[in-house]
């Protein structure tokens, strides 16, 4: 039996919790997805973040992740800032990371997501993920009509750009699913060609290894690969080169958002004041943020490395 009377009540409830886009896509076995997820994990493309080797078979197969999985509501959340950091030449923040942590933020919109839909259609059963768990999310929205996914591997979204979480509810509710939508990349390369670092190399193809997000966040060696040095163009805390330069970001709109509005103390960090950072004043001002991800050792390795190759 669909469920499909229920559509609007979800995207409803939805919009109203702050999520600008909504899209349903039918839970199955990533069938197009395995045979790159392979080659790409074949490759080392993930480095040393080993977690995306784990539950490879959950991770094609949400009905493997959360059993009784019907259909895979996918949802995104602007975070495009209304200001950047003030220096420019102070070491730069992923404008993700501008506010509280996303994680946080976005789990207690679906949990109250949840709570309204079981309280408008009955027991449901459902599960929310926000980029905590084995889940494709960019495929996932693809697959629910949300954007496609471009030469940068982002998602992009054609009235919004690229600036945006994505975020799941698994259901076991039956609604039919939303259709992919055209990819728009057309000829262009800017983000190939803006990439310092060449992760870009092979259009659609991202080789973590070389990003800075990775390189700033996920990698936790003592020092950052000698061969990056004079590249990072001072990303201390992941990278939006990609997203920047990209022509559908043009179109990106101020979030609204309160969580996600910035410490002003933090976008009024000079490089001096970057340098000079203290651990208490890491916690003050980003306790609560997503820079807790690579904590305030990370932080501090970071800026010495760009330090090094101004």
């Amino acid at each position: 039996m669909k469920h499909d009377q229920y559509k609007k009540l979800i995207i409803d409830s939805a919009q109203a919790l702050g999520f600008f886009h909504v899209g349903f896509a039918k839970a199955d076995f990533l069938e197009e997805e395995a045979p790159k997820l392979e080659q790409w994990l074949q490759q080392n493309y993930h480095g040393k973040m080993a977690y995306m080797a784990n539950h490879f078979d959950k991770r094609l197969d949400p009905r493997l992740l959360e059993p009784g999985t019907k259909t895979i509501i996918s949802l995104l959340l602007n975070y495009y800032p209304a200001q950047t950091q003030h220096d420019d030449q102070a070491p730069k923040i992923a404008k993700y990371a501008y506010g509280k942590d996303y994680h946080y933020v976005i789990k207690e919109k679906l949990k109250e997501l949840l709570t309204t839909l079981r309280t408008q259609i009955g027991d449901i059963q459902g599960r929310a993920f926000v980029d905590s768990a084995p889940v494709m999310d960019k495929v996932w929205a693809k697959k629910a009509g949300l954007g496609w996914i471009g030469k940068n591997t982002n998602l992009i979204e054609p009235k919004n750009g690229s600036f945006f979480f994505i975020a799941e509810l698994f259901v076991d509710l039956e609604i039919t699913p939303d259709g992919p939508i055209k990819d728009y990349c057309g000829t262009c390369t800017r983000c190939i060609d803006a990439c310092p670092t060449d992760a870009l190399a092979t259009p659609y193809l991202i080789d973590a290894t070389r990003c800075i997000s990775y390189l700033t966040i996920e990698l936790k060696d003592a020092d950052l690969p000698s061969e990056f040095k004079g590249k990072m163009e001072n990303w201390a805390f992941g990278c939006d080169i990609c997203q920047d330069v990209c022509p559908w970001n043009r179109f990106s709109k101020i979030q609204k958002e309160d969580a996600f509005e910035p410490h002003p103390e933090f976008l009024n960090l000079s490089s001096k004041e970057w340098e000079s950072l203290s651990a208490e004043s890491f916690r003050f001002l980003f306790g609560k943020s997503a820079l807790k991800r690579t904590n305030f050792k990370g932080i501090q390795r970071n800026i010495q490395f760009l330090k090094k190759e101004n």
